[in-house]
């Protein structure tokens, strides 16, 4: 893979730790704000939010616009976002910059999706995924759970102003490495905007979008709330949260791997083993929670499951939306994030119904309901265009 696919991750390490790292704070940052974990809990749907908007609209903006200073654009005001939000007391100015963080987030990642298919062969997209996706592995791996440790003792803005830090080598590793070409390298003859926003009239790439945002609800649902999983129904320490998470990133970064060989060439296996496995395992997880060892070996498994099937789906929708060169980075940003805002709502009205095994059983519906629209068109997941 080439070398600038490595420096995105990077960016995408230091945006991942952000995105995530509420999972770890919401208690602290619930009790500091004067809101309930649930409400704390929509930090996660703003961020998202802007994300799914933020994604095609910038993408849209920004695809005649060269790549280099594009990306370093986005890092700078992703940073900034970062330090109001480290000064805040306001709930609703911290909400505010969630979002304008996201925005910075989905216009950096649309753009780096289109540099890095750019980068490597059209039959390897998959694998060029997978790089830019380890960064959001490592993140839940070592970033997240840093930063959980990192609220911990010095309080939740301490991690804020340690993600506006991290922005510092990553915007210098896109002055060293990233080409200061346009934001699709190599690109020429690309068809007119409104051709590319015409796509999203095919039934089969509005599938393939619809299936990746149902995974990832199940996912970013009861990530979100794994904290008070964690302290109040395991009865763990708050330290272990640190400890679940970074199983839950190891087993993330496995199953990008594992998912980033087999998704350009078989796709529709990746879903079809895993995705049996993702509905039965969520209220596996809801009836073992109470039980610290069976909960920490069940996340390592769950985070694995779940960022194969979901990395797949979203390869995927690069693969369908192949027609829209520019805009398949947003498209499939779009997806992943879509799953993102209604997971953690879905998850939040279901700790409020059932408590805090809630998100695990509704992330067991919303795998459930991906399977259900899956299975009659199993030829679209796994890429046949002469039977799905």
């Amino acid at each position: 893979m080439p070398f600038p696919l490595y420096l995105l991750a990077l960016v995408v390490f230091a945006m991942g730790t952000s995105e995530f790292m509420l999972a770890g704070l919401l208690p602290d940052i619930a009790a500091d704000a004067g809101v309930s974990v649930g409400t704390a809990g929509t930090l996660t749907s703003a961020f998202a939010i802007g994300m799914v908007v933020g994604a095609p609209l910038v993408a849209a903006l920004a695809r005649n616009w060269p790549a280099r200073s594009t990306l370093l654009a986005f890092v700078v005001v992703f940073a900034a976002a970062h330090v109001v939000g480290a000064v805040t007391g306001s709930f609703a100015v911290l909400f505010a910059t969630r979002v304008v963080a996201a925005l910075a987030n989905a216009g950096f990642l649309a753009v780096a999706l289109t540099t890095a298919a750019g980068l490597v062969p059209p039959d390897r997209k998959g694998r060029a995924l997978a790089v830019l996706l380890s960064g959001t592995t490592v993140a839940t791996i070592a970033g997240v759970p840093g930063g959980s440790l990192l609220g911990t003792a010095f309080g939740w803005r301490a991690t804020f102003w340690a993600v506006a830090a991290l922005c510092l080598p990553a915007a210098l590793g896109i002055l060293a490495g990233i080409p200061g070409g346009r934001a699709r390298p190599g690109a020429a003859g690309e068809p007119a905007l409104r051709s590319e926003i015409a796509r999203l009239r095919s039934p089969r790439l509005i599938l393939v979008m619809l299936l990746g945002a149902l995974v990832n609800a199940a996912t970013f649902g009861s990530f979100t709330f794994l904290a008070p999983l964690v302290t109040d129904t395991a009865g763990l320490a708050k330290p272990w949260i640190s400890v679940a998470l970074v199983l839950f990133g190891a087993g993330s970064f496995a199953g990008v791997t594992l998912a980033g060989r087999l998704a350009d060439v078989r796709p529709g296996a990746v879903v079809a083993a895993g995705g049996p496995l993702l509905l039965a395992g969520w209220p596996v997880l809801g009836l073992l929670a109470g039980y610290p060892v069976a909960l920490l070996g069940l996340v390592c498994v769950l985070g694995a499951l779940s960022f194969a099937v979901g990395s797949t789906l979203i390869t995927r929708v690069l693969y369908e939306a192949a027609g829209a060169p520019t805009m398949a980075g947003a498209y499939a940003t779009a997806a992943l994030n879509v799953g993102a805002v209604a997971g953690p709502l879905v998850a939040a009205g279901a700790i409020g119904a059932a408590g805090t095994r809630g998100p695990l059983w509704a992330s067991g519906v919303l795998v459930l309901a991906a399977l259900l629209v899956a299975v009659p068109f199993r030829g679209v997941v796994a890429g046949v265009r002469n039977g799905g």
